[in-house]
């Protein structure tokens, strides 16, 4: 199985950056604008829409408030496998934010590294909007 692994820091509180990714039906609006241009829920998911026309149905894993801790999978698209997990961690005044993504085939990592990085910077983006 591949893994990727990507972080951010951002001036923005713990509580603004969980606040923005627990709210899993705003992707395209609050976290990750840009990168996802639409998102809509449905029972225990969320149906994915990127900028690059992909659309992904999104079971959602876990919402862990108490550990700021987010766990989705994925059905659809080309892979057989994926599970992601994001999570928020204070960092000095300001937050640092993990994704790891575990995936299968192996060779999805020559689109899925370059996909975490523009997801990245899009969620950077908004969550150095949002810091105020």
């Amino acid at each position: 199985m591949a893994s990727l692994r990507k972080d951010i820091t951002t001036r923005a509180t713990p509580e603004k950056v969980w606040d923005a990714i627990r709210d899993i039906g705003a992707l395209h609006t609050r976290l990750v604008p840009g990168f996802v241009v639409d998102t809509r829920l449905e029972p225990g998911a969320r149906v994915v829409t990127f900028s690059n026309g992909m659309v992904v149905r999104e079971p959602i894993v876990s919402v862990s408030d108490e550990e700021r801790r987010l766990v989705w999978g994925a059905e659809g698209g080309s892979m057989t496998h994926y599970n992601g997990a994001v999570q928020v961690f204070a960092e000095g005044a300001g937050s640092r934010v993990v994704w790891t993504a575990d995936f299968l085939p192996h060779e999805a990592r020559t689109f899925m590294a370059p996909m975490l990085e523009a997801g990245m910077a899009a969620m950077q983006k908004a969550l150095d909007g949002i810091a105020g």
